[in-house]
């Protein structure tokens, strides 16, 4: 005698809910402090702008390593984003899954240039 405990509902799509609503929202908060630290710093920094002084606001490691974390919050925005939007209306499954791919290594190789460009490799 077979036994029904229920049926198991199949979700598709953009099926992440909440956790992603929050992600893209912590994300974005991250990313406006951040930039308003740096606004500050250059607004605040005396004399006129100049590479030297740029460059010297991100020379410190705490500097570098909070604009990595921001670099991989703004990664992850994105990826969000653009797999919903894939998942909403890209519907042949084998295009959705090619845009899907080539965004992942595209972010990847972002993120590995944020760190060449952050730590000079």
């Amino acid at each position: 005698m077979a036994v029904n405990y229920g049926s198991k509902r199949i979700v598709v799509g953009a099926h992440y809910g909440t956790r992603d609503w929050l992600a893209q929202r912590v994300t974005a908060v991250l990313m406006a402090l951040f930039t308003v630290i740096v606004l500050a710093r250059v607004l605040l920094s005396k004399g006129p702008i100049t590479y030297d002084s740029w460059s010297g606001i991100f020379s410190s490691q705490l500097m570098k390593t909070l604009t990595f974390i921001v670099i991989i919050a703004l990664l992850y925005h994105v990826w969000v984003g653009m797999r919903d939007v894939f998942m909403d209306y890209i519907k042949p499954v084998g295009i959705r899954l090619a845009l899907q791919v080539f965004t992942i290594i595209w972010l990847v190789g972002c993120a590995g240039w944020a760190i060449q460009v952050l730590w000079r490799f």
